[in-house]
């Protein structure tokens, strides 16, 4: 699951962000007996970035690593937690191995994979976003703005079939892989181009847009074409740590924590702005 590098450390951080609603405001998630528990021990790798990375200090760190603090902070199991790296395609193995209790890591969430793992709830969804030039915008705000313009789109994504499903008036303008659709939009060879929110939200704001580009419209939330979202992987005999976890988020969510470690790695708003 890939991503671009986050830029540098901007010098102000966006106050406030509106995350999707992931609970219920009113839900109540019981926080099971976990005094059984000897080790909590997070999966992680760090070729995921803002996620999971190693930092200039040559420590592990990122999104998924923060917040495995807060949930062991939340469940009072913090000097239990451990949180160690591996590659991908070892992290399904070391947890059925047992060398780990639970995975952070981006795995996307696959029927297949829901038959042999438990999940926790998600606490993000990546949206989809447009992307514009500031040279020639939209005569608006909305994507109605765009009928009858370029619209750049990678060929067989999913962004390319939510494009269609979507919005069926645009004029698609398929594109082998990101990187080309993008340098198209910034040499104005498109007129915007619809993908992963996160993607663009760096690539809008760091040195290889050139400034040319602004996020537009949005965001655009699909389980069928994007999927659930970012969740915590367990083994399916573990349900309660699965249900712990549910309450741990439950609550970082409405103590605005979830909501400060998503200021400390994304200096730009995915869902708006």
């Amino acid at each position: 699951m890939g991503t671009t590098n986050p830029p540098a450390a901007q010098a102000e951080e966006k106050p406030s962000v509106d995350l999707p609603i992931l609970f219920d405001t009113r839900e109540r998630i019981a926080r099971p007996d976990l005094s059984g528990i000897v080790r909590l021990r997070f999966l992680t790798t760090v070729d995921f970035p803002p996620f999971n990375f190693i930092d200039q200090t040559s420590k592990l760190a990122g999104f998924h690593v923060d917040l495995v603090r807060e949930i062991c902070r939340e469940l009072a199991l913090m000097e239990k937690c451990q949180i160690q790296a591996v590659t991908f395609p070892e992290l399904e193995k070391a947890l059925v191995d047992g060398n780990g209790e639970a995975v952070a890591a981006g795995v996307a969430v696959t029927a297949e994979l829901r038959e042999r793992f438990a999940f926790s709830r998600p606490f993000m969804r990546l949206p989809a976003r447009f992307a514009v030039t500031r040279k020639a915008p939209p005569p608006g705000e909305t994507a109605a703005a765009l009928d009858g313009k370029r619209v750049g789109v990678v060929t067989g994504s999913a962004h390319e079939a939510m494009l269609m499903t979507f919005f069926p008036r645009l004029r698609g303008e398929n594109f082998a892989d990101r990187a080309t659709m993008l340098a198209a939009l910034r040499d104005g060879k498109v007129d915007a181009v619809f993908s992963d929110g996160m993607q663009l939200a760096f690539w809008t704001n760091g040195t290889e847009s050139a400034g040319c580009c602004r996020l537009f419209d949005g965001p655009y939330l699909s389980e069928p074409f994007l999927g659930e979202g970012l969740t915590i992987m367990l083994r399916k005999e573990d349900a309660a740590l699965a249900a712990a976890i549910d309450h741990a988020l439950l609550a970082l969510s409405r103590n605005g924590r979830l909501q400060e470690i998503y200021l400390r790695y994304f200096p730009v708003n995915l869902y708006g702005g």
